[in-house]
This record gives C-alpha cells, structure tokens and sequence, in this order.
C-alpha cells in the first residue's frame, strides 16, 4: 500500500502536540490543543459554524458507505430527540468476513511501533477537529445534547480524551527498550552475552460499545487507546446514536489508508432494529479487548462471560453528594443547580444524593434548615432555568423516553420540594425539554432507602435527611461501595468532617470535589488532568484515564539470541 502521507511528514507535524500531551499528563496542569470556542474554527482548512452544519445537513437520507469488507446490508433508523428523523444509513457486516479482514493489517500495524502509531492517531484526530462543526451536530441530533455541550463535551473534550489515551498508550509501551546488550560477568570464563530485543505485540481486536448519551466523549479512550496500541478497532454504536461514531471511523480509515496502513483496522459494526449484536461480537474469539460504557446489568454480563477478552467498562453508580456547611452559600446553591440541570442530568457525574443532616447546616447567611436548604436549592433551579430560552441551552433534550418514564415516576418516591415542568423548544418543536426534580427523602425511613439506594438516570435528585455529618459519611460509604459512584462532592467548613469524607473516597476509590462554588463543577473533568472514574469502586472497572486504561492492551515480546 502506497502511502502518501509518510511516517517523517506525520512525526513532523504531531510529535510536538504529543510531547506537549506528555508534559500534561506529568504534570496535570491545564492544556488543550483543541478550542472549545466555535469562533476559533474556519482557518486552516476547519469548518466554520456555517460549513459545519451545511456538512451535516448534506449527511441527512445519505449512505455512508466506508468501504468495508463483507457489507451485507444497510441498516438505520435514527431519531434526533429533537424531533428529526436523520435517515442515515450504515453498511452491515458479516462479521466471518470483516473480522478476517481487520485481523490481516495488524502485522504491519504492529511492526510500524508505538511513535508511527500515535502520530497517525493524532493525525486522525486533527481531522476530525477539523470538522468539529459538523460533528457537533451529529452528538446534539443523536444524544440530545444543546448544541454548545455537543460542541464542547462532544467535540474538543471527547478529542482531548482520545489524545490522552494515546499518550498514556505511548508511554507505556516506550518504558522497556526497543533493545538491549546484556552481559553477565563469569570470573575467569568469558561473560555471558545476549542481545535482546522488545515488541509491543497487540492483543488482537480491540470492541467499542458505544453509548447513546456520549458517543464520541466515552468512545474516543478505548478506541484511541487501543489503536495507539497496535490493536485494530471494531466500533459497535449505539442504534440511537451510530453517526457521530460512523463519521469518526470514516476519518480514521482515510487517515490509515493514506498513512500506508489497511483502512480495515478500524471498522463499524451497526445493526439491525432490535438484533442485539453486541453480545455476538463480545463473545467472539477475535475480540480481545471490549470497551463498554451503559447500563450495568450490561456491563456486569461482560465481566462475567467475555472472558477472552480485557474488559473495561463504565457502569451505573449514585453519586452523592454531602451538604454540611459552607462560607459561601449562595454560590454552593448556584453551582449545585447547575450541575443538576446540566444536559437535564443525563451524564453519569451528574449528583443525584444530596445528604442534609436534618437539624440543618451553617451558613455564612447564618443557620439552615435542612427544608429551607432544600427549598432554597429548588429556588436557585428554578431561577437558573426560568427563562425558556436559557434554559433550553442548559437541558437540551431527554435522550430517550425510559428517561423521561423515570422523570415522571419519581414524582411519587417522597415529597417534591421543586416539580418539573415542560419547555418548549421553539426551534425543535419535536423535542422532549423537561426541567430537573427534587424529591425529599428520609434517610432513616426504610421504604425511602430504595428509591435514594438505586440509580435514577436523568434530572431527578434526592435530597435525603440524615441524623449528622457522621451518619452522612456513613451512608456516602456504604452508597459507593454498594452501587458505586462517578463522582463525589461534599460542602463543610469544618476540618474533621472534611477528613472524614475524604478518608472515605480514598477507602472507597471514589473521586471527591470539595466546596465547589465557582464556575467549575462536580460532574465536569478536565482531560490530562482529571481523572474520570477511579476502577475501584462498581461504577467502572477502569479510570480515563491512566496508565492501567492502556497498559493490558498489549504485551511486550522478547527476542534474544547469543551475542
């Protein structure tokens, strides 16, 4: 395969963005490549704001044809929640074929080595940066996302975590030697001597099960890190969400055509109306490695029975977060509001437990009960999502109707300090715009600890009474390592209950974010610095991202003779 694109010109043009990638990780100190302001796109050959979407528009009833290997059919059906039907649609394989087909380029990806491949990872993400216009709109209409979340979390932040999977990746497998001369002394014999020589090998075939609510944000680590490993890529997307994640696997297979590798490394695998492939393919004895962010009936099926394959999965968990005291009230109610109405509570970092001793907190406005830190909390939602327009730019759209099923539900778990209410999308008649719930619960009430104990995905939130900051930190233990958590906060003034909430997530593995009142927020991670989950608690089996997220993607293989 000629390439026209060579391995000088790549390591040209990307070893200083990597090297710069490096640095951050070492450092976890702030760095992007990648705006996240759509005014910065339109120069050096990006798609501005108009282009981006007359890219998009010009998608909707097409074909993408990828020019896979062993198409069989085309297959679709997407619905944008805001009320379009995108008409896209996707070749379905037969995997006896494709899978045959990804394996045969492996060799000379493999034999390429780990500088040759990040380069052409980043030389893939650089295009799809390119078109992060475009691409914003491909998450919006699939996740139902606001179109400045789509833009940011499903554009420059879902590219900054690609980045970063691929420099952990090439960290990891520089740390042995390419080579080496040992020698080992022997007194009066002459030494022993042995050249030895060290290759990264790959696992085999890396699977991708993406999710409908971050297709590109959850799904750039493990395809990214994988790829970067030496490993082909399979990506299977979610049937509600296939196009962000089928126009990333077309740029990538143009990038590695052009770089001089088998375009069939990476690969799409869409499916039919209810076919439920992702079971085949995970039980399939060319994947070996499957990446998985959903539900975690799902996730726990594949730890328990892909067991050929590494598994790392993001699951369900309950995040708390714990309301003890603050210096800065009125910003501690603003920025939990937020972070509650945020893409209408759709993402896994969102809060969902808010722990309020019953005999109320201090305040720097003075003492609080636990109904008036309540009401006053429903307040700040309230005023944050007042004006329509505003608030149709925080919440975009409910992604899928078990969402919306389980808003209404919710309702009926305890009283409701702040009922949710319908928004019209005047742009997008069509979409589903429902504003957050608060629903007050007992902590020692039994038949509450149902309701406050189990994941209620979307804008729903538990204000749950509790006897003491105590029995807070007792039942924030038993909530992550029972059902686990993305993310935890907590608001205190006071030493020893700040100790106590931390000693408990560093026991319990869980991430903590302490007094937030400004403009930065619990369910927020920032790529090189943030860590996303923690791998050590039931909500996920891996962090993105550090270097065990990509170290078991591949083994190191040694060669040695005589010297």
């Amino acid at each position: 395969m000629t390439a026209a694109l060579s391995a000088h010109e790549l390591i040209a043009r990307h070893r200083s963005t990597l090297d710069q990638a490096l640095e951050a990780i070492r450092t976890r100190a702030y760095w992007s490549p990648h705006p996240e302001h759509p005014k910065a796109y339109g120069e050096n050959g990006s798609l501005d704001a108009a282009a981006g979407k007359a890219a998009f528009d010009a998608l909707l009833g097409s074909r993408l044809d990828l020019g896979q290997p062993g198409t069989d059919d085309w297959v679709g059906g997407e619905t944008s929640p805001y009320g379009i039907d995108l008409g896209m649609t996707y070749p379905h394989a037969d995997l006896d074929v494709l899978l045959p087909a990804m394996k045969a380029g492996q060799r000379a990806w493999r034999d390429a080595g780990a500088e040759q491949r990040a380069v052409v990872c980043l030389e893939i993400l650089k295009r799809i940066s390119d078109r992060t216009h475009e691409f914003a709109h491909a998450v919006m209409h699939t996740s139902g996302q606001a179109f400045m979340m789509a833009f940011q979390a499903g554009g420059p932040h879902a590219q900054d975590r690609g980045l970063e999977a691929v420099a952990y990746a090439y960290v990891e497998q520089v740390r042995t030697p390419d080579t080496a001369e040992w020698t080992k002394p022997q007194g009066k014999r002459d030494p022993l001597a042995m050249t030895k020589q060290f290759t990264p090998v790959p696992r085999g075939i890396g699977l991708v099960i993406g999710c409908n609510t971050f297709p590109t944000w959850n799904g750039y680590p493990g395809l990214f890190a994988s790829l970067a490993t030496g490993n082909a890529v399979l990506v299977k997307p979610h049937p509600r969400a296939v196009l962000p994640l089928a126009l990333t696997v077309q740029v990538a297979r143009e990038v590695l055509a052009e770089a001089g590798f088998d375009p069939n490394l990476v690969a799409l695998a869409a499916e039919r109306p209810g076919e439920g492939i992702a079971k085949t393919l995970a039980l399939r004895p060319e994947i070996r490695i499957i990446d998985y962010t959903g539900s975690t009936a799902f996730g726990d099926w594949l730890e328990a029975n892909a067991r050929q394959a590494q598994v790392y999965t993001e699951k369900a968990g309950v995040n708390t977060v714990v309301v003890h005291s603050t210096s800065d009230y009125k910003g501690m109610l603003s920025n939990l509001a937020f972070s509650l109405s945020l893409y209408s509570g759709q993402m896994c970092t969102t809060p969902q437990n808010l722990l309020v001793p019953r005999e109320g907190i201090s305040t720097d406005q003075g003492p609080k009960s636990y109904d008036e830190v309540v009401a006053d909390l429903a307040r700040a939602v309230d005023g944050l999502l007042g004006d329509d327009a505003r608030a149709n730019a925080l919440l975009g759209a409910i992604v899928n109707p078990d969402v919306k099923a389980r808003l209404e539900a919710a309702a009926g778990l305890g009283e409701v300090a702040l009922a949710s209410r319908e928004i019209t999308n005047p742009e997008f008649p069509g979409a589903v715009v429902r504003t957050p719930v608060i629903v007050k619960l007992d902590g020692a009430k039994p038949d509450a600890e149902a309701a406050y104990m189990s994941e209620c995905f979307g804008p729903v939130s538990f204000a749950v009474s509790v006897d003491s900051a105590a029995d807070a930190a007792e039942l924030l233990r038993r909530t992550v390592r029972e059902k686990g958590a993305m993310t935890v906060g907590a608001y205190t003034t006071d030493p020893e209950v700040e100790q106590a909430v931390r000693e408990v997530c560093l026991e319990e593995a869980a991430q903590l974010s302490l007094n937030l009142t400004g403009g930065v927020y619990v369910n927020q991670t920032a790529a090189f610095s943030d860590f996303h989950g923690s791998g050590g608690n039931p909500a996920a089996s891996a962090a993105l991202c550090d270097g065990a997220f990509v170290a078991n993607r591949f083994r190191v293989v040694e060669v040695r003779r005589e010297a």
